[in-house]
C-alpha cells in the first residue's frame, strides 16, 4: 500500500535532514513540502506546494498525506516578537494538523522541545506544552511528540547563543550521566532519524519521546 508523507519545515535544521532521508526511504512512495520558497532538491516522488504558512487554506485540497511530519520553528529573536513566534510555534503546526487530518491524516510527528510545558513561566516552553495538547486534542490514531535538548548542526543562520553552547556541548555531554542524559545535545541527524523510527512505529495514541530515548534510536 502506498504511503505518502506530508513535511512542513523542509528548510529547517532537523527538517532538511528529514527530507533528505523521506527521499532516500522505499517506505515512503510520495513526499509534499510544504514551503514558502523552492527547493534546491529534485526528486521523483517530491512534490513541492508553495505556500505562506497563514495561506493554507489556499492549498486545502492538496494537504492529502497518511503520515505528517512537522518540523516547524523558530526563535522570538528571529520571529520579532513573542505574537509572531507563537504563529509559528502553535497556530501553523495546530492549522496544519487540522487540515491534514481533514483529508484522512492518520499519523502526526511534531519537534517540540525538553521542557515542553503549557504551565511552564518560560514562554517558549509554555507555547511548546500548549502546541503538544492543542494537537493532542484533535485525537489523531497516532501523535508522536520528539522533545530535543540543545539541537546540534550548521543552521544557515547563526543564532549567537547556540554557537557558544554548542562549542562547549562536548564537555557538557561528558557530565550528562545517568537521569541528566536527556540533557544531553543531540544532532539534527539523529532527530530525523528518530523520527522516521516513529512514523514507521504501529504505536497508539499521544506518546512523547524525550532527548534520551531520541539518542538511542
Amino acid at each position: 500500500m502506498e504511503k505518502t508523507a506530508l513535511l512542513a519545515g523542509a528548510t529547517g535544521l532537523v527538517g532538511g535532514y528529514v527530507l533528505e532521508q523521506l527521499l532516500d526511504d522505499s517506505f515512503f512512495d510520495k513526499v509534499i513540502v510544504i514551503s514558502r520558497r523552492p527547493l534546491t532538491v529534485k526528486h521523483p516522488k517530491l512534490e513541492v506546494i508553495l505556500s505562506e504558512a497563514d495561506a493554507l487554506d489556499q492549498h486545502a485540497d492538496k494537504i492529502k498525506a497518511d503520515i505528517v511530519f512537522c518540523c516547524l520553528g523558530t526563535t522570538i529573536k528571529k520571529a520579532g516578537s513573542q505574537e509572531a513566534f507563537k504563529a509559528i510555534d502553535y497556530f501553523y503546526p495546530l492549522h496544519l494538523a487540522v487540515t491534514a487530518q481533514k483529508n484522512g491524516a492518520q499519523k502526526y510527528l511534531l519537534i517540540s522541545a525538553l521542557g515542553a510545558n503549557k504551565h511552564s513561566a518560560i514562554f517558549y516552553n509554555r507555547v511548546k506544552g500548549e502546541t503538544e495538547e492543542a494537537i493532542a486534542a484533535l485525537h489523531y490514531p497516532a501523535f508522536h511528540i520528539l522533545q530535543p535538548s540543545l539541537i546540534m548542526g550548521e543552521r544557515q543562520e547563526k543564532r549567537f547563543g547556540e554557537q557558544i553552547a554548542q562549542k562547549f556541548s562536548p564537555v557538557f555531554n561528558a557530565l550528562m550521566l545517568g537521569p541528566l542524559t536527556k540533557y544531553k545535545s543531540i544532532d539534527a541527524q539523529q532527530i530525523a532519524k528518530a523520527m522516521l523510527h516513529y512514523a514507521k512505529s504501529d504505536a497508539k495514541g499521544t506518546i512523547r519521546h524525550e532527548n534520551d530515548e531520541l539518542l538511542k534510536v
